[in-house]
């Protein structure tokens, strides 16, 4: 047994320890700094922050295996683009399903009265006829120009006056 107490006595043996210790520090260190980078770019809230970096340093290198699986999902980056699509959707959804302001009923785009009410919607080309939005400076479908003023609140979303012959 000489040799085996010669060898852990021995000065490489030492240097192998502490570079072996020094190792294993450095790795936890970067375990517990990779749980507070990944944890800022996924929870908002600071305190579950802070809460997520103490997990990733103690208990050495089984808090990272911990954090992995209960951290969320995705990242907040990812969240608010997915937020900004499904706005975006709903926003392209709503133009189609155009609803009447005064009865809610279903209209079309190119209406310029509402069926159900008679709520005029917009107002007619004078030369075409067709349905031109309030801030139109010129019929897109003619090239007529609209004056100035010409769509007033009292024009529409008005309910249609219709004559009743008696």
């Amino acid at each position: 047994m000489p040799l085996a107490e010669n060898f852990f006595d021995s000065d490489t043996f030492a240097l192998t320890r502490n570079l072996a210790g020094f190792f294993v520090v450095v790795f936890w260190l970067a375990t517990a700094f990779w749980v507070l980078k990944d944890a800022r770019r996924r929870i908002d809230d600071p305190w579950l922050v802070a809460m997520a970096a103490l997990l990733g340093l103690f208990p050495p290198f089984l808090g990272p295996i911990v954090y992995l699986f209960v951290r969320p999902h995705d990242s907040i980056e990812e969240r608010l683009d997915r937020e900004l699509e499904n706005r975006a959707l709903e926003e392209r959804l709503a133009e189609r399903d155009l609803r009447c302001p005064v009865c809610r009923g279903q209209v079309d785009a190119s209406f310029l009265v509402c069926p159900v009410c008679t709520t005029r919607l917009k107002q007619a080309c004078a030369s075409c006829g067709s349905p031109l939005e309030p801030i139109w400076q010129v019929c897109p479908y003619c090239a007529t120009s609209v004056p100035p003023g010409s769509t007033t609140s009292d024009d529409v979303l008005q309910p249609l006056r219709v004559r009743r012959s008696s």
